[in-house]
């Protein structure tokens, strides 16, 4: 039987559609399109539209970024006439499924290139959906860049607006928002649809009759996208996040009870909780919304989150006064802590009489602390008519209450699960590697399991945190990944705390560690010295390291910025960042960074303290992370195992753990034997001719190189253990990047069966290799000398084989024929030579571009300026740079290509 094409997908697919109250419309071009609009749009309003009217509305649709674009849907637009004015919607936000909705398929379009799209679905003659289809067996990852490339080509005119592309091969399909900004394209941000018990829904025909279904599709437009102003960015919520929105709502405002959403920490409960706020404050029966978190600095947080999203929409009180005050004013929708709203009702419960019987919704926010079930009942005791939700990650069950309520005694039944073994199914966030160590004997030597030694004396003993800091020491960069990432270490209080610190500056200075914890004034002193004593020196050591003016009495900005350097790894240089942070217990819970990968663990958690903690290492973040890895020095195996068990509902452990060492030294090898099956050597994969055996070889390597991207976080990992020679394994390495360059090179002219893999280069970029490194190995050659074309060779195969570098291979290869003769025999400094050389160089391809694209040079310097500050483009500024006069379409496509370049040479002359 032969495989379903393209075609034959298409058609099923638009048949789907059609039976399902879609209208076919054949539309060939742009004029087609355009056309089209016009009528659905006075359909949609009940007018008649003149001509001038709707050249007058496009040239204004045409105007703006994709972001500003989507805000233009679902905002209105003003027609002035002499007799009557009126305003055009151009969507019905309220009613969705009283739009109207059409397919169509093989709109062509001609930008820098001219394409046919598949399948577009137009919701009132606005192009709202594409839908990208690739045949039975192709990754699926080629729809979507194609769609990248379609976005970076031909998207034009109404195919700017937008809203959601599908990617589907039939038997996998998946959605995802558009995006301002070709760099924010990202596969990781593709998601399957699911029901509502977390079943992913793969095939295109259940995913046409659920997730395409037309009031579903209005309704995700109109009311579960979410503009991102600081960031201009558009989101599309999940299909769990959509889930329990609705659960919320409907509980709210039919069943009139209380309830909880437990969704696991790292699936984006920010978003989730913005939108059931967002949307319960424009119930007209709402009087206020109020969410509500557990401390100050969550407080801060989360109402920047709020205000990202709809900026003024949320109102953040600093103090109990500004709260009681905004709680009797018109504010609809307003963010505070527990313990402020607690002191309102209970001190100053007289000022609160004229909201004391408002209908007020709380929506609250991982409040599971000791306290929170007495504040709790304060506010619920006070406000008449009043509804509490509360959104956990870790809920408070019979097992883990010891002995205070449990998260359904203080708020219900549960509405809706997203548990931890569905993120990591979904990709949402990552597993855990687990490393126990044992590290404490019994003085007549035998081993003896840390829980029946749990003694001060035993855990505090110098020789023990000596230990330790060895291994953390030298375990570091295989756990890091040669520091592209960075890691934590949790110790139990102070005294500890204060010796890891004095072991790990001394034995490694060249780690940036740093230390935050908060003190007791009164607290006992050590060794002569308060808790406070302690910090003081440790900020002032992070002065000096980071250039900074810190101190315990501004502490608040002292955590700021360490969060921002935990954070930001990979905006900052690493110089300007922390490697090892070291804490008692802050930034263990609501403290969310990528760049963390590893989390050292030297004290007794027991559940949702246990996995808070752990599930700061396991935010996505590359293939280069493919797990949180947690390193425990206590006796926790039992209660992690528990912790897992119970906040994954007794899923099997091996759906949340990565398996042991041994595992992946075995996968490799059978990896490899896969390998040797098709080529024994490097020579015999140098000598495969056709595509198929090509494609075949991609393959196999490809798998063995995510096994070693596995085996690489596992300190003891050395190529001994495993079936081939370093070496070999480069070579093999480098005739996949040279299979990669030749399907590269051919990609725009013919087709290839390659066209279906994903080379995913970033598994294979080496973190240690940078211009710095290429440069100290340029130092060691000399032109006369035997050795020379074979130092070169192996230079420029590294350079071709770092990602990061790949661009400059050219650049690299000419500095070195041009000038590496002349310096030896000068005596010069290669630095300073290259320096000269690239900033030669990079002033040349701006005079280039400058010539061939006919720009004004000093509009495009300070494009290039504020690009290099700033990292965005102003459109205005881009289009005042050219100097010739063009139509709209040219201009656009100028433009484009423009920021292309821009992009490509600071990219190529970075360093």
């Amino acid at each position: 039987m032969s495989t379903e094409s393209e075609a034959v997908l298409e058609q099923k697919l638009i048949e789907k559609l059609t039976n399902n109250g879609y209208s076919y419309i054949k539309l060939d071009n742009e004029d087609d399109l355009n056309s089209n609009f016009k009528k659905q749009l006075e359909k949609l309003n009940n007018v008649k539209l003149t001509d001038e009217e709707f050249d007058r509305l496009l040239i204004y649709l045409d105007d703006g970024s994709i972001f500003e674009k989507s805000r233009k849907l679902r905002d209105k637009y003003y027609i002035k006439r002499d007799d009557e004015s009126f305003y055009l919607k151009f969507l019905n936000q309220k009613e969705w499924c009283k739009n109207i909705f059409q397919v169509s398929n093989q709109i062509t379009m001609v930008g820098k290139y001219e394409n046919r799209y598949d399948v577009t679905i137009l919701i009132n003659g606005l192009p709202l959906v594409q839908i990208e289809l690739k045949r039975r067996g192709m990754e699926l990852k080629k729809a979507f860049n194609q769609i990248q490339r379609y976005w970076q080509h031909s998207y034009k005119g109404l195919f700017n607006y937008i809203q959601l592309f599908v990617i589907s091969n039939g038997i996998n399909s998946k959605y995802f928002a558009n995006v301002d900004n070709i760099l924010d394209f990202s596969y990781d941000q593709t998601f399957y649809w699911k029901d509502e018990k977390n079943n992913n829904i793969y095939k295109l025909d259940p995913f046409t009759e659920t997730f395409l279904e037309k009031c579903n599709l209005a309704r995700m437009i109109s009311q579960y996208m979410v503009l991102n102003e600081d960031e201009k960015k558009i989101i599309v919520l999940r299909a769990y996040q959509k889930y329990a929105v609705e659960a919320i709502l409907k509980q709210a405002l039919e069943y009139k009870q209380n309830g909880y959403i437990w969704h696991t920490t790292g699936s984006g409960k920010t978003l989730t909780s913005f939108k059931t706020c967002r949307l319960l404050s424009k119930e007209k029966s709402v009087d206020k919304v109020i969410f509500v978190v557990d401390r100050n600095d969550l407080d801060d947080q989360t109402s920047k989150e709020f205000n990202k999203f709809s900026p003024g929409s949320i109102i953040d009180v600093s103090n109990t006064y500004e709260l009681i005050r905004k709680l009797s004013g018109d504010d609809k929708l307003i963010v505070t802590t527990i313990q402020k709203l607690n002191n309102a009702v209970k001190r100053d419960s007289s000022k609160l009489n004229s909201v004391k019987d408002k209908h007020i919704i709380f929506i609250y926010d991982e409040c599971h602390r000791s306290h929170f079930g007495t504040m709790h009942d304060n506010i619920e005791n006070y406000f008449t008519d009043c509804l509490s939700y509360g959104f956990t990650g870790t809920p408070i069950f019979a097992v883990n209450a010891n002995g205070d309520k449990t998260t359904s005694d203080i708020f219900g039944r549960r509405l809706h699960s997203y548990l931890i073994k569905d993120a990591i199914a979904d990709n949402n966030v990552l597993g855990f590697s687990i490393d126990y160590f044992s590290t404490a004997k019994r003085r007549e030597g035998l081993d003896e399991d840390v829980a029946s030694i749990d003694t001060k004396e035993v855990l505090e003993a110098d020789d023990r945190i000596e230990m330790i800091c060895d291994y953390i020491i030298k375990s570091y960069k295989s756990k890091t990944h040669n520091a592209k990432f960075n890691a934590m270490l949790t110790v139990s209080q102070g005294s500890v705390i204060h010796k890891y610190y004095k072991y790990l500056r001394n034995k490694d200075p060249s780690l940036k560690i740093a230390c935050i914890y908060t003190f007791d004034a009164n607290g006992e002193l050590i060794d002569g010295f308060t808790e406070r004593d302690y910090l003081e020196a440790y900020i002032q050591e992070y002065n000096k390291m980071f250039n900074t003016n810190f101190s315990t009495d501004t502490f608040s900005e002292y955590q700021k910025d360490i969060s921002k350097r935990m954070k930001k790894r990979e905006e900052y240089m690493k110089s300007k960042t922390i490697d090892l942070l070291l804490v008692k217990d802050m930034f263990l819970t609501g403290f969310d960074s990528p760049s963390l990968n590893t989390l050292y663990v030297d004290k007794k958690m027991v559940y949702h303290t246990l996995l808070q903690a752990y599930s700061r290492t396991n935010r996505l973040n590359g293939k280069q992370k493919p797990h949180g890895n947690i390193v425990v020095f206590r006796s926790l195996h039992e209660e992690t195992d528990k912790a897992l068990r119970l906040f994954s509902d007794d899923a099997p452990l091996e759906t949340i753990l990565m398996y042991d060492y041994k595992h992946y030294v075995k996968e490799f090898n059978d990896e490899l034997d896969r390998l040797y099956d098709l080529v024994k050597t490097v020579e015999d994969a140098q000598l495969l001719i056709s595509e198929k055996d090509k494609r075949e070889f991609v393959l196999r390597f490809r798998e063995l190189i995510r096994t070693k991207n596995k085996l690489d976080n596992f300190t003891e990992f050395t190529f001994n253990d495993v079936n081939i020679e370093e070496q070999d394994f480069d070579d093999f390495k480098s005739q996949y990047f040279e299979i990669y360059e030749e399907f590269k090179d051919d990609e725009h002219t013919k087709v290839s069966i390659l066209d279906d893999i994903d080379f995913e280069l970033e598994l294979i970029e080496n973190d240690e290799v940078n211009v710095d490194y290429i440069l100290k190995l340029l130092k060691e050659m000399t032109p006369e000398t035997p050795e020379y074309p074979a130092q070169k060779k192996y230079i420029l195969k590294l350079v071709k084989e770092t990602e990061k570098l790949r661009s400059k291979i050219d650049l690299i290869e000419k500095f070195i024929d041009e000038n590496i003769g002349r310096i030896n025999e000068e005596d010069g400094n290669v630095e300073d030579e290259f320096n000269n050389f690239m900033e030669e160089e990079k002033k040349l391809a701006i005079a280039k571009l400058i010539l061939e694209e006919e720009l004004d040079e000093n509009v495009l310097r300070n494009i290039l300026s504020e690009y290099e500050f700033s990292a965005k483009f102003d459109d205005e500024q881009v289009d005042s740079a050219f100097t010739k006069k063009m139509g709209i379409v040219e201009r656009y496509e100028k433009r484009n290509y423009l920021i292309s370049k821009i992009k490509e040479i600071l990219e190529k002359f970075e360093y």
